[in-house]
C-alpha cells in the first residue's frame, strides 16, 4: 500500500557519492534504534545489501540510465513490510521518494501524526533540492504579502508554473493563523509549498488575486499544479472549526494528491530493478546467442556458455515476470487512488454497521432518504437544517429505494392472482415466492426476517395495493 509519493528536482551539488552518503547518515540519524541498519561500511560499492533479512538497505546501480536507487526494507514481527525508496536520474536531475507498506486492515488511514520522510530535511539542509520555478523547497512557510504579488497571481492564475501544489493560509478576522502554520509546513516539506499572509493589511492585493470574500478570511486553500484535479477550499469557521482536524484534512488531502499521480516506472525501485535485470537478461541472451553463432567452431566453448548460464537466464526470466506483475499491480494501485480521490473528498461521518447492501448501495441510499424527509421537515436557517443540505450535497441521492417502490406499486395495481409475468418481475427485483396452500409467502433476498403472505385470489379490490404498501413498508 503506498502511503507517500513525491518527485523532486535536484541541484547540480549532488552527485552518487554524495547522494549515497546523505542517504548512510538518514540511517544513522534515524529517530527510532531499531530502524537503524547495523553494520553498514560502505566501499564505493553501487551494488550491494547491507543487514539481515528483516531490516536491510539495498542500492543498485543503472549506469545506462545514470540511475541509482536505494531501498531500506523493514519486516516487523507481524510480517509486515515497510519499503522507503529513493531513485535518484542523476541525467534529469530528479529525486522520487516513495514510503511504502503490505496491506493491513488500517493501511488506508493515516496516521495523524504522519509527516513527510526526515531524508528531505537532509536534502534541504545540504542545499541539494533545487527551487521550484521562484519558490524554494523549505520545511518552512513562506510569509505573504503585496510586494510578492507576481507569485500569488503565478499560484492562482497558472496551474502548471510550479510542479508542487500550493498551500495557501489566509489571516481570519483577528489577523491570525487558522492552523499552526510552523507545523503545516514542516509535515509537508517537499511535498507542497505553504504560503501564508503576513496580515489583511499588507495582502489587499492578494486577497483581491484570490477572490477573497469575508466569509473566506481565514480560509486554506490548497493550488494543484495539475488541470484535472480542482483547486481545494477550507472555509475558517471560529465557533466549531478545530485547528488540528483542519490541519489533518489540509495534509491528506495533499498527500493524496502525491499518491494518484502516475509515476514513470524508472522512478520506482521495482522500475529500476527490473530494468537492471531485463538488461542482464539481455546481455546473457547476447552472449549466447554469439556463443552460439560459433558452435561450428567452438562446440566445447558452447556448452560449457550453456551449463554456465542456463540456470542463470531462467532465474533471471522468473525475477523479471515477478517483478512486471509488481510493477502492474502498482500502477493499478496509483488508477484506484486517483479515482478514490476524485470520487471522494471529504472524511466519512459514519461507518456502516453489520447489515449488507441486498443491491449496490441500498444501505447509503436509505440513510439519505431519512435525511432528505428530515430536511424537508427542517426549518431553513437553522444549524440542523445546513449540516442536512451539506450532507444532502455531496452525496448525491438517487431515490433507488422509491424507484422499487414504484415497480412493486405498479406490479400489484388492480391485483388479481399472480401471474408468471409478476413472478419474474418480482423475482428480478431479490424477491423469493413460495406457495403456502391459499397464499403465496414473498421473502426479500432470502432474510426470513422480511416475509409477508397474500392472497392467491383476493376478493378486496384494495388487495394489490395493501399488498404493495405491505412490501415496500417492511422491506423497501
Amino acid at each position: 500500500m503506498l502511503l507517500f509519493s513525491t518527485i523532486l528536482n535536484l541541484s547540480d551539488k549532488i552527485n552518487k557519492d554524495a547522494f549515497i552518503d546523505i542517504v548512510l547518515k538518514w540511517n544513522q540519524s534515524a529517530k527510532y534504534k531499531e530502524n537503524i541498519v547495523q553494520g553498514v561500511s560502505w566501499n564505493g560499492e553501487k551494488n550491494i545489501k547491507f543487514g539481515t533479512d528483516k531490516l536491510s538497505i539495498e542500492i543498485i546501480d543503472y549506469p545506462e540510465k545514470d540511475i541509482l536507487a536505494v531501498r531500506h526494507e523493514k519486516i516487523t514481527s507481524g510480517e509486515v513490510v515497510w519499503d522507503t525508496d529513493f531513485v535518484v536520474n542523476f541525467a534529469e536531475r530528479k529525486i522520487s521518494i516513495r514510503l511504502d507498506r503490505t496491506f493491513s486492515e488500517d493501511a488506508l488511514e493515516m496516521n495523524a501524526a504522519f509527516s513527510t520522510p526526515h531524508f528531505i530535511s537532509l536534502l534541504i539542509e545540504h542545499g541539494y533540492l533545487q527551487d521550484d520555478q521562484d519558490l524554494p523547497v523549505l520545511r518552512d512557510p513562506i510569509v505573504i504579502t503585496d510586494c510578492n504579488l507576481e507569485t500569488v497571481q503565478q499560484v492562482v492564475r497558472n496551474k502548471e508554473y510550479y510542479e508542487l501544489p500550493v498551500v495557501y493560509v489566509a489571516k481570519d478576522f483577528a489577523d491570525r493563523d487558522p492552523l499552526s502554520i510552523s507545523w503545516l509546513a514542516s509535515r509537508l516539506k517537499g511535498a507542497a509549498h505553504v504560503l501564508v499572509e503576513e496580515s489583511k493589511e499588507a495582502c489587499k492585493k492578494c486577497t483581491e488575486i484570490c477572490g477573497e470574500t469575508a466569509e473566506e478570511y481565514g480560509a486554506v486553500r490548497i493550488y494543484y499544479p495539475s488541470l484535472g484535479v480542482n483547486r481545494k477550499r477550507f472555509l475558517f469557521r471560529s465557533a466549531t472549526g478545530n485547528m488540528d482536524v483542519r490541519l489533518e484534512k489540509v495534509i491528506r488531502h495533499v498527500i493524496q494528491y502525491w499518491n494518484s499521480q502516475r509515476m514513470d516506472i524508472l522512478y520506482t525501485w521495482q522500475g529500476v530493478n527490473s530494468s537492471v535485470l531485463s538488461d542482464n537478461l539481455q546481455n546473457q541472451i547476447q552472449r549466447l546467442a554469439e556463443a552460439e553463432s560459433a558452435k561450428q567452431s567452438a562446440e566445447e566453448e558452447i556448452n560449457l556458455v550453456y551449463e554456465e548460464f542456463d540456470e542463470d537466464i531462467k532465474s533471471l526470466q522468473k525475477k523479471v515476470e515477478e517483478l512486471s506483475k509488481a510493477n502492474e499491480a502498482l500502477q493499478m494501485e496509483n488508477f484506484g487512488l486517483r479515482a478514490k480521490m476524485n470520487a471522494s473528498d471529504a472524511m466519512p461521518i459514519i461507518y456502516q454497521g453489520d447489515e449488507e447492501d441486498f443491491y449496490p448501495e441500498e444501505v447509503k441510499d436509505m440513510v439519505l432518504g431519512v435525511l432528505a424527509e428530515a430536511l424537508n421537515n427542517t426549518e431553513k436557517g437553522t444549524r440542523l437544517y445546513d449540516v442536512l443540505e451539506d450532507i444532502l450535497e455531496n452525496n448525491p441521492y438517487q431515490h433507488l429505494s422509491d424507484e422499487r417502490k414504484q415497480r412493486v406499486k405498479n406490479l400489484f395495481k388492480g391485483y388479481k392472482t399472480l401471474t408468471g409475468a409478476m413472478k419474474q418481475e418480482l423475482i428480478s427485483l431479490g424477491f423469493e415466492i413460495s406457495d403456502d396452500g391459499r397464499h403465496y409467502k414473498i421473502t426479500y433476498q432470502g432474510d426470513p426476517r422480511y416475509m409477508v403472505t397474500i392472497g392467491k385470489t383476493p376478493s378486496d379490490n384494495r388487495a394489490g395495493s395493501n399488498n404493495a404498501g405491505m412490501i415496500n413498508k417492511i422491506m423497501l
